[in-house]
Parts: structure tokens; sequence; C-alpha cells
């Protein structure tokens, strides 16, 4: 496994709970709504080429809440302002779900910060066609299990399998919690950014869609690409919405061949 530690700064009134690990260029990765799973396979392959920068959210458990941050807009810009006191500059950027929105939200309000963009079945903008799953009438162990098309995929029951720990609970409790607060009007998602992403049409982006995702529909995937045609699509079949946990190794290819572009 690739070394990685835990640090903490201050950053725009809170402590900033980061994991980095591995050496390269930096990679920030932007969790999803349900929280940083751990280090995993995907992450030991990317961090032999980049660092990888893994904070984790406000609100998050480990991050305290911050109450000025009200949408994922606001969340883009205090991840701004980290990247500026990490004195990162332009960096490639890598968002899963409703981490994916945080990117794009980055990228549409400056794109001199992003060198690469790659959203991972990204949140965000209202689907062409569908509608993104409703994950809070629904347990966390409910909404998990949903976002595979197989649950015996190892690395998926090694992070989700079995009894959830008080602990576990708690930090999934507190993530929902977060995302509910806010994301829930309009639904995970903005109406504007689609059209503030022309300020992003020459940021290199990748999109990542699992063809078996029952959270983030194709549609959200055609809205993305219609904001940003330059934007390469990427299907990996009979996956859901985790791509990176069941098929790692064509996650990685298709990530690596795209940062290396």
């Amino acid at each position: 496994m690739a070394n990685w530690t835990e640090t903490t700064a201050d950053i725009a009134g809170t402590q900033l709970v980061c994991v980095r690990g591995g050496a390269g260029r930096p990679l920030l990765v932007l969790h999803d709504e349900m929280g940083y799973p751990g280090w995993m396979t995907w992450n030991d392959e990317l961090a032999k080429t980049h660092e990888l920068i893994i904070p984790l959210q406000p609100g998050f458990g480990k991050t305290p809440r911050l109450d000025w941050i009200r949408n994922y807009r606001d969340l883009a810009g205090f991840y701004a302002i980290m990247v500026r006191a990490m004195n990162l500059d332009s960096l490639d950027v890598l968002g899963f779900s409703a981490g994916g929105y945080t990117a794009a939200e980055m990228a549409a309000a400056d794109p001199r910060m992003v060198k690469h963009l790659a959203l991972v079945a990204p949140m965000g903008i209202k689907p062409t066609s569908g509608e993104i799953m409703d994950i809070f009438p629904m347990t966390a162990r409910s909404f998990l299990r949903a976002t595979v098309a197989d649950q015996a995929t190892p690395e998926f029951s090694k992070i989700y399998g079995g009894e959830m720990t008080p602990e576990q609970f708690e930090a999934f409790e507190d993530a929902r919690s977060e995302s509910a607060r806010i994301g829930w009007e309009p639904y995970m998602h903005n109406p504007s950014l689609p059209y503030l992403l022309v300020n992003a049409k020459k940021v290199p982006t990748l999109l990542v869609w699992g063809t078996k995702d029952r959270v983030v529909p194709r549609g959200c995937i055609d809205a993305y690409q219609k904001a940003l045609p330059q934007a390469k699509v990427v299907e990996i079949a009979n996956v859901g919405h985790r791509s990176e946990i069941e098929n790692p190794a064509e996650f990685v290819r298709a990530m690596s061949t795209f940062l290396a572009s």
C-alpha cells in the first residue's frame, strides 16, 4: 500500500482534515455525499504518479461543519480557499458524485485553477432524462447497496459489508445530514451551473459513468457533455455508481490515460 498521512490545517475558520499520499503532480480528490471511504486499490495506483490530496468535507465527522457553507457552490469556494492556502495553483481535480458537483462548480468559478477535470457519475446538473436518486428517504445501508451492481465485489464487501459499528453509523448520518443541508433544494443540482460552465470549455474534462448506475442517470452525463462539449465520456460496463470500487483496473486505466494527456 502507498504511504498516506492525515493532516490538519486551519482553512477559512475550521480545522480541515486532509488525507495525503503518493508523489508527483497534485490531484485533488473530492469524495462523495457519503464521505471518504478510506484508501483503496485505485488510490494506490494513481498515487504512483500523483500526490493525492483528499480533504474530508466540513460537517463530515472529522472536519467541523461551517454554517456559512449553504450549498455546493459555497463548498467549491471553500475548496478554492484551501487550494490557494496550500499554494497548489493549477491542479488536476477528481470528483465523485456530489464531489463531482463540487469540482464542476470550482471549474465554473475559476477554470485557471483546474488543469484536468475528472467527474465520476457527477451530480450537479439536472439530467436530460431520468432523475438523480432521492437518497434521503432510505437508510444509509440501503443507499450504499444501491451504489453497486454487485454487492459481492470484494472491495465493496470489505468496506461496507458486515455489521455497521456505532462510529460508522454516526459518520454516515453526519454525511447524510450535511449533504441534505446543502443539497436539498434544488435537489443535488444547480440550475445555473450548466450556463456558468461556459467558463470551463477549455478545461480538459473526463466524464466516467457505469452502465448500471442507479443513482445518477445517463441523462446527467448527457447534460454535462452539452455544457462541456470538449468532455470525453468513458462508460464502464456492468458497474454501478462506484466504478472505482467495482472495476478499479478499468477506472485507473481511464484516469491514467486522461491525466497523462
